[in-house]
């Protein structure tokens, strides 16, 4: 299960603010600059309350794309956490186009034509088509991410490093603040409260020999708390790879096209 979220500090009621500039960011109502200004709410508090939120609505629908060197992958659908542990999502790989299922931390991943195959949430890697050998099987986190609440994914990167805002701009329909950091890997792995210390270590080694020392991370924010998008960039040896999940309500319909430039 994802960890519990911390109660986020102090971040009531956030508005978007200079939307007529096109440079938006996040308020508090009531506060002020020196100069008379709305002052900005820190980044990190931004993104723990939108992953409280998040946490809190119990659900979402959540496309995903990843694309590095060794080719592009795809995964959409929906989960829900906190009393029901369940996942339904087509994923699209090395191996064609296939159902993978959650259903109380149990996984199943089912390509057609192909036998059906099972792991535990622990044990998702072990699913992943480029799994090696060693701890866990671990083959980068995609399969990990796929079934892991996003807000458990921002409270992380909250936890782990610096984030910077670049301002406001348009997803979805909306002005949203974004905002953009980067970590060394073992401190971003270690905020995960849900990794023992064997498995910490084989992600940790796992990135290490592909020659990624530090991780990068993008998020965006809309009105409401809304956390809308994760962005996950590893460079290293063999290239860079970017992992990007759009976050949007069970039933809106699509969610906003991916840019990965």
């Amino acid at each position: 299960m994802p960890p519990t979220l911390r109660p986020a500090a102090a971040v009531a009621t956030l508005l978007l603010i200079g939307a007529t500039t096109g440079c938006s960011l996040l308020a508090a109502p009531g506060t002020r600059t020196p100069d008379g200004d709305p002052a900005p709410v820190p980044p990190r508090k931004v993104v723990l309350a939108a992953a409280q939120a998040l946490d809190d609505a119990g659900g979402a629908r959540i496309d995903v794309v990843e694309e590095g060197p060794a080719g592009r992958r795809t995964a959409s659908g929906t989960l829900t956490w906190g009393a029901r542990d369940e996942g339904a999502l087509t994923v699209t790989d090395e191996q064609g186009t296939g159902q993978l299922t959650l259903k109380d931390g149990a996984l199943d991943l089912s390509y057609q034509g192909a036998p059906p195959k099972h792991a535990d949430r622990d044990g998702a890697e072990s699913l992943d088509p480029r799994a090696t050998t060693g701890p866990g099987g671990y083959a980068g986190g995609w399969m990990t991410a796929l079934v892991t609440n996003p807000g458990s994914r921002a409270y992380e990167i909250a936890q782990a490093g610096t984030l910077g805002s670049l301002g406001g701009e348009q997803l979805a329909g909306m002005t949203v603040a974004h905002y953009q950091g980067t970590t060394p890997v073992a401190e971003y792995f270690g905020a995960d409260q849900e990794l023992t210390p064997a498995r910490l270590a084989a992600v940790v080694d796992w990135y290490s020999r592909r020659g990624v020392s530090v991780i990068g991370y993008d998020v965006w924010v809309g009105p409401g708390e809304r956390l809308l998008r994760l962005r996950e960039t590893a460079r290293g040896s063999d290239g860079t790879t970017v992992t990007t999940t759009d976050v949007s309500t069970p039933g809106e319909g699509d969610a906003p096209p991916v840019e990965t430039g």
